[in-house]
């Protein structure tokens, strides 16, 4: 999932982290391969953050599933999925999904509460106590992106100070400070639990439609398949390019003017789920 070497044979570990102002800063961002961010209910988002290479101690705070979760990660050849839970509608889709369910309420021992946080933004959880609830079901991941070699710069697209991006009520910048795309929410920028700013080597800005979720006609639900503009952020650079996924369980491709896939920085990516139009450029 990062282009980096995979020290440990294991599932991908899906986990539904907390967006919500309160739950703020989180745990375990910053630890994971890939991080979407999508438009729940309210216009507010929420992360699913998903761990290969490393483990991470808290993780938190843990929020319920939606059906736009088991759209994205139905390609990840059985991954294991936490969450606090989630309405009638979304357990009972679950259960039919191509994942391994680890939510609360079949693994409750995995999860704990912080009381020095209010609920319900307080559950946390553990990589090691989730991958040890793993059945055996759970398969390796695929290969999910395009990497160039170490060391080796990008020479795609055009040099840019960043990007905005509105996603539900969030304005959210990305701006490149010579190792990352450093990562600002109204105007605040955002760290970690430890202090430590989140600032993904790669941002893919995935342009997507949103429909209704089956489970609850509140609930917006990402449209994964079929084609659609794409920017991706790489090494202080921006590609104008496509996404491409036939399938739900197809791997999406992001490809570059020319066509063919484009080539990332080894290291962790974070996808972000707009409504088409809804971007603009820094520089």
């Amino acid at each position: 999932l990062t282009g980096l070497a995979v020290v440990a044979r294991r599932p991908a570990l899906a986990v539904k982290i907390d967006n919500h102002p309160d739950a703020r800063p989180q745990t375990g961002l910053n630890l994971a391969d890939v991080v979407y961010e999508e438009l729940v209910e309210g216009g507010i988002t929420r992360y699913i953050a998903i761990f290969h290479t490393n483990d991470a101690s808290p993780i938190g705070p843990i929020r319920s599933g939606r059906t736009s979760d088991l759209e994205l990660l139905a390609n990840l050849n059985s991954a294991l999925f936490a969450s606090s839970g989630g309405n009638d509608g979304v357990l009972a889709a679950l259960r039919q999904a191509n994942l391994v369910s680890v939510i609360e309420a079949r693994v409750p021992t995995a999860y704990f509460r912080d009381n020095s946080r209010e609920a319900p933004h307080n559950l946390y959880t553990r990589t090691k106590s989730l991958w040890a609830a793993d059945p055996g079901t759970a398969g390796q991941p695929p290969p999910y992106f395009v990497f160039r070699k170490e060391g080796v710069p990008s020479t795609s697209g055009r040099v840019v100070a960043g990007v905005t991006v509105r996603i539900g009520n969030d304005r959210v910048t990305y701006r490149w400070n010579g190792k990352g795309w450093r990562r600002s929410v109204n105007g605040n920028e955002e760290i970690d639990a430890s202090g430590a700013a989140l600032a993904p080597p790669n941002v893919i800005i995935q342009f997507s439609q949103y429909g209704v979720s089956a489970a609850d006609s509140d609930s917006p639900e990402v449209v994964v398949t079929g084609t659609a503009e794409a920017w991706v952020l790489t090494d202080g650079r921006l590609i104008d390019g496509s996404w491409s996924r036939p399938a739900r369980t197809a791997v999406a491709r992001f490809l570059g003017p020319d066509g063919a896939d484009i080539r990332l920085t080894p290291g962790a990516t974070w996808i972000a789920l707009p409504k088409t139009g809804a971007a603009s450029v820094l520089g």
